[in-house]
């Protein structure tokens, strides 16, 4: 229930059961949640950053440092607290990598926002001042970027090993990195003189067993699945394929049918044309010359009978999403009525095998001529293990995207924020008004990345931001910081990059959220009809530190 005095009356607004927090309030308390959840993953940024284990309620367990990861299994209730999250989700579908620092500069931009609202200067003109600071960065970080030509292997096998660095697989990723790099230059395109490269041609298939170094590259696909006849050949060389939206077996009539038989030989006549019809599809199928066939749909059982006996390898009930990646792999053409099935519509690959790995089979269909759809199947100790390890290859392909569409690299190690800092300070002071402190806080904000990776390592932040400082002063544009010995180091040497694209977005992207929370002075939540508020949050209205 809210009420506002009127002329000295009370009068009833809102529903009984209303909560409404306003002014300073309701902006400290969307402030407070944001700055909660960037501290929850601070920790994770880095080659040095720590993991987190997460116990859902039914008692299953995930153990990552990504920090997208972290927030989604996270179970939070507070709205302004879920926008945040929702930036990591963002940047993860947008760029592929970058989730904890879009969220650790959300939170500190907000930070930073607070001790000028605490000087009375208002929200307004710090959103103003933070997306002229936005804009100046943003100009600012294009300048700094190296451009990169993606015939240089060297440099995207950099900017991945720079990515998989803090992960759980970084021990491993010299030889990663050349499976990621392979996998996704075999999936590039031309499109209109634009380099295209869609990872969602790449597919992961994961078991457990062995170690992570035995994760290979597969220059076509890997199928969780098994030949549908145990007198079917388990393998087959120079495959010539054939792919079918069909099922291979008798259709049954879309309406109730009578059929009256008065003799035996009336069954067997109908049971002998039923038998005609597959086998009659079946030499249709074999007159192509396929000797594999891969099917979306059913295979009847005679029909498998037939195939097994001329030699033919058959899967069914393929994934539709498989089947378009078994298309671009092998060069086949889906076919969508076996009649209509020719010679022109196979596919071929040099080798097509059922294999069991672990205690599951396995089909494997590889040594395609250009296959522009590939498999990366990933081995590891554990399901933990394999869980980190594939979305640790996500992350290094979303890398390797976005470089090879870009062709544009920053150096990594902090360097981009320090470089960006000075710049807003010196822009900063040609303001006039309180915008100026708007942009000096923006500059302040950057330079929680840099103090966050030294503070995981162990080293001084203060230290270690002062010596970056004075190393840019000097114009050493690149020198980020070094986190083995806390002294600022040239990373273009050092050979840390990471794609502009995603500096760029975990910038906007904060600095967007960033003023969307703090333009919010007026929090209505109105108790739902099960007693509870909406969107989660609990009964007794916006919930304080405690319960994020």
């Amino acid at each position: 229930m809210s009420l506002v005095n009127i002329g000295g009356q009370q009068v009833l607004l809102l529903r009984e059961g209303t909560e409404r927090t306003q002014g300073r309030n309701a902006q400290q308390n969307n402030i407070a949640a944001a700055k909660v959840i960037a501290e929850a993953i601070r920790s994770a940024l880095g080659p040095k950053g720590l993991d987190k284990m997460l116990v859902d309620s039914f008692g299953d367990v995930v153990i990552t440092n990504d920090g997208a990861t972290i927030l989604k299994e996270m179970e939070i209730q507070h709205p302004a607290a879920k926008f945040v999250v929702e930036l990591a989700k963002v940047q993860d579908d947008e760029v592929g990598d970058g989730t904890t620092t879009v969220v650790i500069i959300a939170g500190e931009l907000l930070k930073q926002a607070e001790e000028l609202l605490s000087q009375d200067v208002h929200a307004s003109i710090i959103v103003d001042g933070y997306r002229k600071a936005t804009v100046h960065a943003l100009d600012n970080l294009e300048k700094l970027a190296i451009q990169v030509d993606i015939t240089d292997r060297a440099m995207l096998k950099e900017s991945v090993r720079t990515s998989m660095s803090s992960k759980v697989i970084a021990g491993h990723s010299q030889d990663l990195a050349e499976i990621v790099i392979n996998a996704a230059l075999q999936v590039t395109v031309d499109e209109g003189g634009k380099k295209v490269c869609d990872i969602d041609n790449i597919k992961i298939e994961k078991k457990k067993g062995e170690s992570i170094k035995e994760t290979e590259l597969i220059k076509g696909i890997v199928l969780d699945k098994s030949v549908v006849h145990s007198g079917m050949p388990k393998k087959i060389d120079k495959a010539k394929i054939l792919i079918i939206d069909a099922a291979i077996e008798v259709t049954k009539t879309e309406f109730d049918a009578k059929i009256n038989i008065t003799s035996p030989d009336q069954m067997k006549s109908f049971l002998d044309q039923e038998q005609q019809m597959i086998e009659d599809m079946v030499d249709k199928v074999i007159a192509t010359g396929a000797n594999v066939v891969l099917s979306q749909k059913g295979i009847d059982d005679l029909a498998q009978h037939f195939f097994a006996k001329k030699g033919v390898l058959a899967v069914r009930r393929i994934k539709k999403s498989d089947i378009e990646k078994l298309s671009m792999a092998t060069g086949a053409t889906l076919v969508t009525r076996i009649e209509g099935a020719e010679k022109s519509d196979l596919g071929q690959a040099g080798v097509v095998e059922e294999r069991k790995i672990g205690d599951d089979d396995f089909i494997f269909v590889e040594g395609c001529p250009n296959p522009k759809s590939v498999s990366i199947m990933i081995r590891g100790g554990s399901d933990l293990i394999v869980d980190e390890a594939e979305r640790s290859i996500h992350d290094a392909l979303c890398v390797v995207r976005n470089v090879i569409q870009d062709g544009l690299v920053v150096p990594g190690g902090g360097a981009p924020q320090i470089y960006l800092s000075k710049r807003l300070k010196d822009y900063a002071n040609t303001l006039a008004g309180r915008e100026q402190l708007a942009v000096e806080k923006f500059a302040e904000a950057l330079e929680i990345i840099p103090r966050t990776l030294a503070e995981n390592a162990g080293l001084d932040p203060i230290d270690v931001l002062v010596a970056l400082r004075a190393a840019h002063d000097k114009g050493s544009d690149t020198a980020g910081v070094n986190l083995e010995t806390g002294k600022p180091t040239d990373m273009v040497k050092e050979k840390v990059f990471e794609p502009v694209s995603v500096a760029r977005q975990a910038i906007s992207s904060a600095s967007e959220a960033a003023q969307m929370i703090l333009r919010i002075d007026d929090i209505i939540a109105a108790k739902s009809s099960g007693g509870g508020m909406p969107g989660g949050m609990p009964p007794g209205g916006m919930p304080g530190m405690d319960d994020f």
